[in-house]
């Protein structure tokens, strides 16, 4: 058996790692908080923290460089985007973060169903020994959550699960934006952030004039730094799937990894209960992930 770290392995190492710090502050951000104009801001930031970086660098002429049908395309992930974080903002504003964070780290097992059908990457035996132990740590979570009340049929725990889904459905896409039609990764985050603060701005505005909202909003500072960490955290993903020979399901098991991030930090911030239970679960999960990177040769 021999170990040969991948080319891509160190940014999307970086990218798990600024991801369980994301998590930690959108929690913080939405926490008591009124979503909308959360997920609004905290999303414009991260587009102005990209626009400056396209300046800084030299790179803004090239982000005008997609064609027509590559800029549709783009709009579409920034749909789906969107459809999966309003799911994802009110699912973290309503449960704890030790059950919402994990269950989001679930996405990469429905990429990795999802990587089999379209793109043909098939597990060996023992990959498919770690599907099983996540499925049982997310069992185990199910069944926590049922304690404190968070049933599966709760509406953070539905919530929770559709932007996991949609989640999911993002990273097969990507790899057909970014591996199969290779769309350069600056000028696809680049009208990626614009689109998604443009929709997000639309949906906010019309709750605002169509509907009342029940929470009132109050302002944190954890909403800018939310949106610049994701974009960074996206901008170490995105150029690693746009490297060649990569393999989506691993690419997004890594990226999820970010969960111990805020297992354990937002677990000890937000003072979740149960924690030795779900500490068991998560370790389940992390030896499926283990197992599904393992690699026999």
């Amino acid at each position: 058996m021999t170990f040969a770290v991948p080319h891509w392995f160190l940014p999307i190492l970086l990218s798990a790692a600024v991801l369980g710090v994301y998590d930690i502050a959108k929690k913080h951000a939405v926490n008591g908080n009124s979503v909308m104009p959360v997920l609004f801001l905290s999303t414009a930031s991260g587009c102005a923290a990209v626009f400056v970086y396209t300046l800084v660098s030299g790179k803004f002429c090239t982000v005008f460089d997609l064609s027509k049908l590559q800029l549709l395309l783009v709009f579409c992930k920034s749909l789906l985007v969107s459809a999966s974080w309003v799911c994802v903002y009110y699912a973290m504003r309503d449960l704890p973060i030790s059950i919402a964070s994990p269950v989001r780290a679930s996405a990469p097992l429905w990429t990795f169903f999802g990587s089999l059908l379209l793109y043909n990457e098939i597990p060996t035996v023992i990959q498919a020994a770690g599907m099983l132990l996540i499925f049982g740590g997310y069992y185990a979570f199910a069944v926590l959550g049922k304690l404190e009340g968070f049933s599966l049929r709760h509406k953070g725990m539905i919530l929770i699960f559709a932007g996991t889904l949609l989640g999911a459905a993002s990273a097969l896409y990507d790899k057909f934006l970014l591996n199969r039609l290779a769309i350069p990764f600056v000028p696809l985050q680049f009208h990626f952030s614009f689109d998604l603060t443009v929709i997000l701005g639309t949906a906010f505005l019309i709750r605002k004039k169509c509907f009342r909202s029940a929470t009132p909003f109050f302002w944190k500072w954890s909403i800018i730094i939310t949106g610049v960490l994701l974009s960074a955290a996206d901008f170490l993903y995105f150029y690693a799937l746009s490297m060649p020979d990569v393999k989506i399901s691993l690419l997004s098991l890594i990226r999820r990894s970010g969960c111990i991030v805020s297992f354990t930090f937002g677990a000890w911030c937000f003072r979740d209960k149960r924690l030795k239970g779900k500490a068991f679960a998560l370790a389940l999960i992390l030896a499926g992930v283990f197992l599904l990177l393992f690699k026999w040769s």
